[in-house]
């Protein structure tokens, strides 16, 4: 049996290697710092939830990509991204980490005037937050080199204007606890990314600006709006 056509497989780059992480899925974890839940309006008491985004909406470090369609509100939301190299399911906090591959620096690209009409409506925030190039990550770094980072600064800047400011540790839920909520409800494989959840700052990008969000330890990630 021969596949009717062939489709390209996502893979985000390795710092310092030729080789590439293969990419399966990508969890999104929202709401997990205070001051973001707050600034955003929703109840600190939530446990966390997820949402997914395409592995093709996948765009690398330096790139410059097109204002998207449908929105008025682009929002940068500046994550933490964790690269699971070790599957499984009903994975317990203290094994949590053993199952990470490594880290790197993300920006989950919001239509936020899209997801504002969904919560409204009730409805699922996919056209928010799964659009096309929605997914920029810099190169990933593996643990073997800086472990497992669990505080470090997390900030945004938009055309050199500092907007978001955070820190690893403000995170309600950290890494661990991610991973085993996660796996209780879906079984998580090699090739899965977990974005973090964002500090408080989010804030608009109009076409032209440029974003850099940076992670103390893990580098910084540039994305142009053209």
């Amino acid at each position: 049996m021969a596949l009717i056509f062939d489709i390209p497989a996502a893979s985000v780059a390795i710092a310092g290697s030729a080789d590439r992480f293969p990419v399966r899925r990508i969890f999104c974890v929202g709401r997990n710092y205070l001051a973001h839940v707050r600034e955003m309006g929703n109840d600190e008491r939530d446990p966390p939830f997820f949402f997914t985004k395409p592995a093709d909406a996948i765009v690398e470090d330096g790139a410059t990509i097109p204002y998207p369609p449908q929105t008025d509100d682009l929002h940068h939301e500046a994550e933490l991204v964790v690269a699971i190299g070790q599957g499984g399911r009903d994975i317990r906090e203290g094994a949590a980490l053993d199952h990470v591959w490594g880290y790197g620096v993300g920006n989950d690209l919001t239509r936020r005037d899209l997801q504002a009409q969904a919560k409204k409506m009730g409805r699922p925030w996919d056209w928010a937050k799964a659009f096309d190039a929605s997914v920029p990550i810099a190169p990933l770094h593996p643990t073997a080199q800086v472990g497992h980072p669990s505080k470090g600064a997390i900030t945004a800047h938009v055309d050199g204007e500092l907007r978001q400011q955070g820190d690893l540790s403000e995170m309600i839920w950290p890494v661990p606890s991610i991973i085993a909520f996660l796996s209780a409800s879906i079984e998580i494989r090699p090739g899965d990314l977990i974005m973090t959840g964002t500090p408080s700052g989010v804030g608009p990008l109009v076409a032209g600006q440029t974003c850099v969000v940076e992670i103390e330890g893990l580098g910084g990630l540039t994305t142009t709006i053209a």
